[in-house]
């Protein structure tokens, strides 16, 4: 990986440990691995963060994903491939991601709570947080994915 402009790695280390920590964290949550996965494929789709997509969906085809439901993640509300749950976790990734349009509706956090605990809830919000900081990162540094 390289970047077309700054490598946050290199220009600020300590910050860029601090977001690895989280990332971290994020694994050891008790979340799902899939879930992880497909959220953070879901909303580097709606950033349109080429790195991001290339990692991520390399990561969820090694953690077991099927190739069909990634293909098939930009249309999830049309699919019968996702979990109640997983449609719920998705709903909030986008509402998340989407903020200033939507604003968290009352609706997608009413649907979470069908299937999540008060702490799963909190730790998706924070993995949502985090992959679209790490599109942020990764769109505005111009990260530059391997061709392979």
């Amino acid at each position: 990986m390289h970047a077309e402009r700054l490598l946050p790695v290199q220009t600020a280390p300590e910050g860029y440990a601090t977001l690895r920590a989280v990332e971290a964290y994020i694994l050891r949550c008790g979340l799902p691995r899939g879930l992880i996965d497909l959220v953070k494929m879901r909303a580097s789709q709606i950033n349109g963060c080429a790195y991001c997509l290339d990692v991520h969906s390399k990561d969820a085809r090694k953690n077991g994903e099927n190739e069909q439901r990634l293909y098939l993640l930009n249309g999830w509300r049309e699919s019968p491939l996702y979990s109640p749950a997983e449609r719920a976790a998705l709903a909030w990734t986008e509402a998340l991601t989407r903020i200033a349009g939507v604003h968290a509706p009352d609706s997608d956090y009413e649907e979470l709570r069908k299937h999540f605990t008060d702490k799963e809830i909190v730790d998706l919000t924070i993995l949502i947080g985090m992959i679209n900081l790490w599109n942020r990162l990764a769109i505005g540094m111009r990260y530059v994915h391997d061709a392979s």
